[in-house]
């Protein structure tokens, strides 16, 4: 889970982008479509891990796939927070959902 901390952080980024971007529509939903861009990325890094495109071979490692999901998280955290005030409660809820669904305990 994010902690408190780490939804701090996100908040401040969320700040920096109001103050960079503003907070149109049409901002909010480059927002989220930043997180498919970040999800490609991490695609070209496993892609380049695992060396599947023979022309250029092992290019990236297990910490550049790691990285790049790690920018997922932090840019869907980010839309997340741009579209709520609420987005730890949002995404506890969701985690909740899908632990039940999957017929896991959630931590406590």
């Amino acid at each position: 889970m994010i902690s408190p901390d780490q939804w701090s952080t996100i908040r401040s980024l969320v700040d920096w982008i109001d103050r960079e971007n503003g907070r149109s529509p049409h901002e909010i939903a480059v927002r989220i479509l930043k997180v498919t861009e970040e999800a490609g990325e991490v695609a070209s890094a496993y892609i380049g891990m695992t060396g599947q495109n023979p022309r250029k071979g092992i290019t990236h490692s297990r910490a550049d796939v790691e990285a790049e999901l790690c920018d997922v998280i932090i840019t869907a955290a980010v839309a997340l927070a741009s579209l709520t005030d609420q987005p730890a409660a949002v995404l506890d809820a969701k985690l909740a959902k899908v632990a039940d669904r999957a017929a896991v305990t959630p931590a406590p």
